[in-house]
């Protein structure tokens, strides 16, 4: 009375799986991707600033912008780097010069705190126009969903 079943056969009942299973791995990746596209878009202001809000709809844009930005305390930035008001004007000419053999001069993102004096803001629009930059753009938030957007205010005399 033998019995032949699995107990009759050791060790060769299922062989040891050489696969890596990968789906766990691709989840996690899935779930890291979809983390990094939502914060990546929070991470792009460099200089913090309170914009005001708007109802204006954002521009689009192939080139990268300088952005111009005035902080709470009066601080100046071009880009990300402070500069004070005396150098101003050289930077603007820098970036001018940089542009020179544009058919239209660069655009140029002004972002102003809302905290700030009116004249502040004038003041810095008033070198930028000086220097020819002509295309200016004040950034603010929009009202609806708190992104930023940018409303055009350029000088089309020239």
């Amino acid at each position: 009375m033998a019995m032949s079943g699995p107990s009759g056969r050791r060790g060769r009942g299922r062989a040891p799986m050489a696969d890596i299973n990968v789906t766990p791995l691709v989840d996690v990746m899935l779930v890291l991707l979809i983390i990094f596209m939502v914060t990546a878009p929070l991470l792009v202001t460099g200089v913090p600033v309170n914009l005001p809000e708007t109802r204006a709809k954002g521009l689009d844009q192939d080139a990268k912008p300088t952005v111009v930005s005035i902080d709470r305390d009066g601080g100046l930035y071009i880009d990300e780097e402070q500069i004070g008001d005396a150098d101003l004007p050289g930077r603007l000419a820098e970036i001018m010069s940089a542009h020179a053999g544009q058919p239209e001069p660069p655009q140029i993102f002004l972002r102003a705190d809302t905290a700030l004096d009116y004249g502040r803001v004038m003041r810095v629009m008033g070198e930028l126009n000086r220097a020819g930059l002509n295309k200016v753009a004040l950034v603010s938030t929009g009202a609806e969903n708190g992104d930023a957007a940018a409303s055009d205010v350029s000088d089309s005399s020239e």
